[in-house]
């Protein structure tokens, strides 16, 4: 841990690390049901190539309410075949379709997970709409904007939540922010879907923020991977700091999923 993390030192280290990340990718996932999935990307500035590298990764709590890397593989941008391909290993390697998936409105993963598990449900994420509906509006009215989607995500029940949504989409047309108010509508049932699953867990599900800490806490030790020359050993690198910050992640609250 309190090595300095120069590039000559991680490129010692780098076919260590190889083996370590090539053995975990191969690992079979058959030992374990995983309830909720969780999808992000996270975007490197290194390597030689013009496209930014993205590492697509996948989130997974077991059914005792603990968390697990499940996958962390380069792709190109975060494209619906990328995410095929992510997701396929995971299948191939024994997982079973998880209940629901969690993550924002523009990963080609729902495509994806469609495709490879198709009775697993879709949950977007409401912070990634605030910002979407934030979009719509003059900055005069962003502020409150954020303050009545949160009170929509808080709701108690489903036709709480959905009766709080009339409410602000009317005062949305009332103001002649009818984009806004699209936006918010826009796929719905997508956002909702956490009501059907236990009330402890709704903390965890409404938002991707059970990956997107993970990644925070990856970008914060990565800058050496920017001035790598290949991208491959800047995976190798994020895969062993997961690998590290793991043995720290919260579990589910009200433990078990399943």
């Amino acid at each position: 841990e309190d090595a300095p993390l120069s590039a000559s030192v991680i490129l010692r280290l780098k076919d260590t690390w190889k083996a370590e990340y090539e053995a975990w990718k191969h690992r079979p996932l058959d030992g374990h049901s995983y309830a909720y999935l969780w999808f992000d990307g996270i975007y490197l500035g290194c390597g030689q190539e013009r496209e930014k590298t993205v590492l697509l990764a996948v989130l997974g709590a077991r059914e005792d309410g603990t968390k697990e890397l499940l996958a962390l593989e380069e792709g190109y941008r975060e494209s619906t075949e990328s995410w095929r391909g992510v997701l396929r290993s995971l299948r191939e390697r024994g997982m079973r379709p998880a209940l629901l998936g969690v993550g924002d409105g523009g990963l080609g993963a729902w495509a994806a997970l469609a495709d490879v598990f198709p009775t697993t449900r879709h949950q977007r994420c409401w912070n990634h709409r605030v910002l979407n509906v934030q979009d719509k509006l003059p900055k005069r009215l962003q502020a409150e904007a954020r303050i009545e989607l949160r009170a929509l995500w808080e709701a108690p029940t489903r036709a709480e939540c959905e009766a709080r949504r009339d409410g602000y989409v009317a005062k949305l047309q009332a103001q002649g922010q009818e984009a806004a108010a699209a936006t918010l509508l826009r796929d719905w049932e997508d956002f909702v879907t956490f009501y059907d699953f236990p009330q402890e867990h709704w903390l965890h599900l409404r938002t991707t923020n059970a990956i997107e800490s993970v990644f925070a806490g990856v970008r914060l030790r990565t800058d050496v991977a920017k001035r790598m020359g290949k991208r491959e050993n800047a995976l190798y690198l994020v895969f062993k700091i997961i690998e590290r910050l793991g043995q720290n992640w919260r579990s589910l609250n009200g433990g078990r999923t399943l």
